[in-house]
């Protein structure tokens, strides 16, 4: 059994695996969750025991670190962390130099290779959106990187000292307060994107993609959106266990 950790900017997740397989659902820490060390701990506690763990981590070194140090407590294993390469599992990175591709990304890219979805243009929603174009023969055409709906409304508090927030605002069209017009403007400017994102990708590929939505704030994204979309739930982690069973074959 294989224990696959997804470090992310918002919250941790993890699943097992077997192989390639991954087994039952994901769990899911928020960096900020108070008592975050004691909650971590009674979490990992439960998990049975492993033989490998590998991280997937776009988070700052810190918060790996302590990931890093529950985890060697808790195994007595020392993890492995998945690293981007032009061509991995699969896929073949448009980026120059692909260490500089968020490694959640390519994980993503990955999975949805692997589970048939290419050609499709990728959106993976949480603190980022972000955009990613693929062919058929998992060559990646490029793509984009925005902030997130919450983290544009959250930009906006701090930059403009007038706008204050008091409650989580409604999506729609003509708000007539600051906490739905900000909520609306948001979110209507990310499926904006991926619209117009989707519409430049069937054109390079010369056809119609599929739309694939990750991340979690991907099922908030779906009913904004023009375009018929498939959700794939955990696709990091789904990756980080295609490329780890790929690195366990190899070694």
């Amino acid at each position: 059994m294989r224990l696959l950790v997804d470090l992310g900017n918002t919250r941790l997740k993890w699943m097992l695996a077997e192989g390639t397989e991954v087994r039952g659902r994901s769990v899911s820490l928020a960096w900020d969750e108070a008592d975050f060390e004691a909650r971590l701990e009674a979490l990992l506690a439960v998990v049975p025991a492993v033989e490998s763990i590998w991280i997937a981590s776009v988070a700052g070194l810190a918060r790996e670190a302590r990931v890093r140090e529950a985890l060697h407590g808790r195994f007595g294993i020392e993890p492995q962390t998945a690293v981007a390469a032009s061509e991995l599992c699969g896929i073949r990175l448009a980026y120059r130099d692909p260490l500089r591709m968020g490694i959640d990304r390519v994980m993503a890219l990955v999975a949805v290779q692997a589970a048939g979805h290419a050609p499709c243009v990728l959106a993976s929603l949480g603190t980022a959106l972000t955009l990613d174009a693929m062919a058929g023969n998992g060559e990646h055409l490029g793509g984009l990187i925005v902030a997130g709906p919450d983290l544009m409304q959250k930009a906006l508090v701090e930059a403009a000292g007038r706008v204050t927030i008091r409650r989580e605002g409604q999506v729609g069209w003509f708000a007539d307060n600051t906490e739905d017009a900000m909520a609306g403007g948001s979110w209507w400017a990310a499926a904006a994107l991926v619209e117009r994102f989707y519409d430049e990708s069937a054109k390079a590929l010369g056809l119609a993609p599929r739309l694939i939505l990750t991340g979690g704030a991907a099922p908030r994204l779906q009913p904004l959106l023009r375009i018929a979309a498939i959700e794939q739930p955990d696709a990091v982690l789904r990756g980080l266990a295609l490329c780890a069973q790929h690195a366990a074959d190899e070694a």
